[in-house]
């Protein structure tokens, strides 16, 4: 028995080491070691997948939503059962902060009227800041402009004060000078207590969402900057201020050479008061080990944030990005089975559904600002956003996928590529949108952006936008689940390549 045993054991380590040296030689084991795990990612894996992540219980998946927090645990549980570790510094998750505001009350009183925010004036709710305050004057400073030989605050002592300006362009100053970014510049600079702006546009603020003028969408940087709180307001505010009539024809009297008073000596009490939430939203990220190239880490990527629900509506993104996030899930558990066989990658692993997306980049903008693993040693992201539809142009010969930024950075990743599609899947690669003059400039609207700006080579896979993009009709019943398997294929031969050769890919291009 012993000496059976060690003769197969020695079989088993020539065998073994047999695999490494064509691992080594070739970039990649063999066809049919790859494609043995590589076909375990079937249209019914993927469908069942679907199912789940677009499901109703998940609620559309909105960043920092209850639907985002169960589609985070739901990855997580899959990323477990595939034999995956926590790839977030033993963690499953990244979370990340995000920022929310919400108006509590806004007020301004003239004498004994008071007027309504989102009816008579409105307010920056992310830049302004707490404020109650009380003057006895109004200060009047045209068109708040400083230029040239024009000075509206010449001979004012503005410094503490509430100041009332008119919107546009004053004569005898520049256009940039008649912003009224430069205008709030020029307040601040000169201690302006708070800001007022007469604006005829401002009666308009009525017919706007109320809800939405009232609450902030999420962001990721905190301004901690004290900044001068800006009103816009009515004619007809602007004329209670001043003491000016009703305000229907203020504008056009003091176009028409009215002399409105510098100072105008009426009580005003000014309020605003919102409420700020910190949400924790999270990437989340499972790890797969390399063996003797473990340093190296090669990333594959998709959001699995969507819109979420819109006045009771799910908007379920069943494409976008559902089948991306789908793809991470079934390709890991591919990676898993190999390894799990004895054809484990050389390069490590690292699969991650990231949230923010439709926010603005802001999961992969915070993991790429807050690496888990050195950038410096991140060989490449597979990036995968909506690969489970068919475009309008593509209806006549279906089998195609969108590659998207595989040449930006290094002129070895198509080749690398191609060399997986021609073995092994047989696409159309349409590289349509990989076009730097691309009006719809898709390259830079997905996660793996962030990751090409840190110079980390990327391939962005799509399938190109279609009549319910971004609609509550992406649903899980219009995908095509045989394309999104096969296209989800290509990623994982593509991937496999890269973790297994010998040397990863150069980075000797810099393209827009």
């Amino acid at each position: 028995m012993r000496v059976f045993i060690t003769i197969a054991c020695s079989l088993l380590i020539t065998t073994a080491g047999a695999q490494v040296k064509l691992q080594k030689s070739t970039g990649a084991v063999n066809k049919s070691v790859a494609a043995k795990y590589g076909e375990t990612i079937t249209p019914a894996a993927v469908k069942k997948q679907l199912y789940i992540v677009a499901g109703p219980e998940m609620e559309g998946r909105e960043t920092a939503t209850r639907g985002q927090e169960r589609a985070a645990a739901y990855i997580i549980s899959q990323f477990k059962e595939a034999g995956l570790e926590p790839g977030a510094n033993g963690n499953w998750e990244q979370h990340y902060p995000l920022y929310s505001d919400s108006l509590v009350s806004s007020t301004i009183t003239a004498g004994d009227k008071t007027f309504q925010f989102g009816e008579d004036f409105i307010t920056d709710l992310r830049s302004g800041h707490q404020e109650d305050i009380r003057a006895s004057k109004i200060i009047f400073a045209d068109y708040g402009v400083v230029a040239g030989n024009r000075n509206d605050y010449d001979n004012l002592n503005v410094s503490g004060q509430i100041v009332l300006i008119r919107e546009g362009a004053a004569s005898g100053a520049s256009r940039d000078k008649g912003s009224i970014a430069d205008k709030i510049k020029t307040a601040k600079a000169k201690e302006v207590k708070a800001l007022l702006v007469v604006t005829p546009f401002a009666s308009r603020y009525k017919s706007l969402d109320q809800d939405k003028l009232r609450k902030t969408g999420v962001y990721m940087q905190k301004d901690t900057t004290e900044h001068l709180n800006v009103y816009y307001i009515t004619p007809a505010v602007a004329a209670g201020l001043l003491g000016a009539g009703n305000g229907d024809s203020l504008l056009s009297a003091i176009d028409n050479g009215w002399k409105v008073p510098v100072i105008s000596n009426t009580a005003v009490h000014i309020v605003f008061n919102k409420a700020g939430t910190t949400l924790q939203p999270s990437n989340v990220l499972g790890y797969l080990e390399g063996t003797d190239k473990k340093e190296e880490v090669v990333f594959v990527t998709a959001h699995y944030d969507h819109l979420g629900k819109i006045k009771d509506e799910i908007y379920y993104g069943a494409d976008d990005d559902g089948s991306g996030t789908s793809a991470v899930l079934e390709i890991a558990a591919a990676f898993a089975r190999a390894k799990k066989a004895g054809n484990g990658p050389r390069r490590s692993m690292v699969f991650m559904t990231v949230s923010g997306e439709e926010k603005g980049l802001l999961g992969s903008t915070y993991y790429t600002t807050h690496p888990v693993y050195p950038l410096t040693n991140t060989v490449v992201d597979l990036n995968i956003d909506m690969i489970g539809r068919i475009d309008p142009a593509h209806e006549k010969d279906t089998n195609y996928v969108y590659i998207i930024g595989d040449n930006k950075l290094s002129s070895e990743l198509r080749p690398i590529n191609e060399k997986a599609n021609a073995t092994h899947t047989g696409f159309k690669l349409d590289y349509k949108y990989n076009d730097p003059n691309d009006p719809e400039g898709f390259y830079y609207r997905s996660d793996h952006y962030m990751f090409a700006q840190h110079n980390i080579p990327i391939i962005f896979y799509f399938n190109g936008t279609h009549a319910d993009y971004h609609q509550p009709t992406d649903t899980v019943e219009k995908i095509n689940y045989d394309l999104l398997a096969k296209r989800a294929r290509l990623v994982f031969y593509t991937a496999w390549d890269i973790a297994n050769r010998e040397r990863k890919p150069v980075v000797d291009r810099h393209e827009k």
